[in-house]
C-alpha cells in the first residue's frame, strides 16, 4: 500500500499572542526584541510572595475572538495551574485554563480549490507564554534563558480533528490568521513567533472507523514548515504501519534543515500536567453587557470583505482573497481606491499593483504593510501618472519601487530619474524608422500578413528609447508606416 491508501487526520492548536502593551498578569512590556531579561519583574519571574493581577484587555480580546468565530462565551471561566518543569518556565507551572475555558465551540472557514467549508473548534482559552531557551550564545556552547516572553498573553485556539491534508491545514491557518489580524488581537507575525501552531497528526486506513494514534508536532511558525512537517509525518507513520510497527503517541519537533520530524518526548496527557485550580486568581466573570458591546464592535471579517470586493468591485476570488489575508493590506487597498477612483476598472488596477509589484517588494524587504513608506495616496498618484501618459508600465515599476524604499513623492522620482514617457510623434518617428530600416526581413513578413510581428517592432522601439516611448504612439506610427 501507499500513502494514498490511508486517510490523514489533523487537528491544530494555534497559539496567538495578544496585542496588549503589557503582560497578562503584570505590567511588564510585551514588546518584541528587547535585550534578554529586561522586560521582567518579580511576578513574571515567579519569585516567592508575588500575586498575579489579570489584564482586562486579555479577557476582552478573548471574547472578541470567540464571538467572531461563533463560539459560546462562558459567563464564568476559571484558571488552572499546568505543572511541568522546563528551564524557560520560572514558576514550574503555567497559568492556563483547563476544565472551564472562556470560549467553547465555534468554527473557522476555509476555502481550498474553490470549495468553501468550515472546521469545528473545540475551545479557546487564555494562558501565559513561557520564556525562550537560547542555545549556542557563548564560546563554550552553553545555553541561556530569556524570560522576556514569560507572561505574554496567549490565546490557544484548538480545532477538532477535521482537517484531512497538509493543504487543508495550511489554508485553515491562513484563514485563522486573517481573522485574528482583522480583529486587531494578533499581528500575524509568524517569524517572530506571535502566531505559531502545534499539529496533531494521525493516519488511518481508508474505510476504517477509528482514528490512528496521533503524534503532536510542536511550535511551527510558517505555512511552509507546517506543510512540510505534516507531509513528512504522514509518510513516516504510513511506513511504520506498513512495516508492521506501531505509532507511539509522542511529541515531536520539526527540523526545517533536514525536512523531518524527530522525537522530543512521550506525549503528555492532562493527568501528566496535574492540573488544579489556580488559587491566586478568582474566576473570570464576563458580564452580558460586555459581550454585547464587543459583538457590536466586531469589524467586517475577511470572508465577508472578500465577498464584498467580488460583488461590489468585480474583483476575482483570487485577488480578493489575497487582499483580505492581511487586514492592513485590505485597508491600504480601500484607501488607495478612495484616492484613485471608483468602479471595477480602478479596483482591478489597484489590486493588480498591490498583489503584484507591491507584494514582491514587501516579501523582498520583509516589511509589514503598516510600515510601508509607500502610502495609498502615493500609489494612487503613480496610477494617475500612468493614466495621463506621463510614465509607462516599466517606468511605473521603477517609481513604485523607489517610493516603496524611500517614501519619495512619485512626481519627484519621475523627474529625478528621467522616467517621463515620450509621447511626441515627431520625436519617436526617427526611432521607429531606425528599427524598420534595421529589420527589412521582418518588415516584409509583416506586410505579407504576419501581423503578430507588430509586438516585435514595439519592443525594439522601447529598447531603443530605453523604455520611455509611449506604446500607443509607437503602435500608431507602425500602423501608419506598415499598414494595418
Amino acid at each position: 500500500m501507499a500513502v494514498a491508501d490511508f486517510q490523514t487526520v489533523i487537528g491544530l492548536e494555534v497559539h496567538a499572542q495578544l496585542l496588549t502593551r503589557t503582560k497578562i498578569f503584570c505590567g511588564c512590556s510585551t514588546a518584541f526584541g528587547g535585550e534578554p531579561n529586561t522586560h521582567v519583574c518579580p511576578v513574571c519571574l515567579g519569585l516567592p510572595g508575588v500575586l498575579p493581577s489579570l489584564n482586562r484587555r486579555v479577557v476582552e480580546m478573548a471574547v472578541r475572538t470567540g464571538l467572531a468565530l461563533g463560539c459560546a462565551v462562558r459567563p464564568k471561566s476559571v484558571w488552572a495551574r499546568k505543572n511541568y518543569f522546563y528551564p524557560d518556565l520560572p514558576k514550574g507551572y503555567q497559568i492556563s485554563q483547563y476544565e472551564l475555558p472562556i470560549c467553547e465551540g465555534g468554527e473557522v472557514p476555509l476555502t481550498l480549490d474553490g470549495v468553501e467549508r468550515t472546521v469545528r473548534l473545540v475551545r479557546i482559552h487564555m494562558e501565559e507564554d513561557a520564556g525562550k531557551n537560547v542555545h549556542d550564545v557563548s564560546a563554550d556552547g552553553s545555553s541561556g534563558v530569556d524570560l522576556n516572553r514569560a507572561g505574554v498573553p496567549l490565546l490557544e485556539i484548538v480545532s477538532q480533528p477535521d482537517l484531512r491534508s497538509a493543504d487543508e491545514a495550511v489554508e485553515y491557518l491562513k484563514s485563522l490568521r486573517a481573522i485574528v489580524m482583522a480583529l486587531g488581537v494578533n499581528d500575524g507575525n509568524m517569524q517572530e513567533g506571535s502566531l505559531r501552531c502545534d499539529a496533531n497528526v494521525s493516519v488511518m486506513r481508508r474505510g476504517a472507523s477509528e482514528y490512528g494514534t496521533r503524534c503532536e508536532i510542536k511550535n511551527m511558525n510558517s505555512f511552509r514548515f507546517l506543510r512540510q512537517a505534516i507531509e513528512y509525518e504522514v509518510r513516516r507513520q504510513v511506513e511504520l504501519v506498513e512495516s508492521g510497527g506501531r505509532v507511539e503517541q509522542e511529541t515531536r519537533l520539526f527540523d526545517p534543515d533536514r525536512g523531518e520530524t524527530r522525537s522530543m518526548r512521550s506525549k503528555e496527557e492532562a493527568h501528566d500536567y496535574r492540573y488544579f485550580p489556580e488559587p491566586d486568581l478568582p474566576p473570570v466573570i464576563v458580564e452580558p453587557a460586555l459581550v454585547e458591546r464587543l459583538r457590536a464592535e466586531l469589524p467586517e471579517l475577511p470572508r465577508a470583505r472578500a465577498a464584498r470586493y467580488q460583488s461590489a468591485l468585480g474583483l476575482s476570488a483570487y485577488d480578493a482573497g489575497n487582499l483580505v489575508a492581511d487586514a492592513a493590506v485590505a485597508g491600504f487597498f480601500d484607501a488607495a481606491l478612495a484616492a484613485y477612483g471608483e468602479g471595477a476598472e480602478a479596483a482591478k488596477k489597484v489590486a493588480n499593483w498591490l498583489t503584484g509589484e507591491v507584494a514582491r517588494l514587501a516579501n523582498e524587504t520583509g516589511e509589514a504593510a503598516a510600515s510601508w513608506k509607500l502610502t495609498p495616496q502615493k500609489l494612487a498618484a503613480v496610477l494617475r501618472l500612468v493614466d495621463a501618459g506621463t510614465i509607462g508600465g516599466p517606468g511605473a515599476k521603477q517609481v513604485v519601487e523607489e517610493v516603496f524604499r524611500t517614501g519619495a513623492e512619485p512626481e519627484a522620482v519621475v523627474k529625478a530619474k528621467g522616467l517621463a514617457q515620450v509621447s511626441d510623434a515627431g520625436a519617436l518617428e526617427a526611432a521607429v524608422d531606425k528599427i524598420l530600416a534595421a529589420n527589412p526581413a521582418e518588415v516584409e513578413k509583416h506586410r505579407s500578413g504576419k501581423k503578430d510581428l507588430t509586438g516585435f517592432f514595439v519592443g525594439q522601439v522601447m529598447k531603443e528609447t530605453k523604455g520611455k516611448a509611449n506604446p500607443a504612439v509607437v503602435n500608431a506610427l507602425l500602423r501608419k508606416k506598415l499598414g494595418a
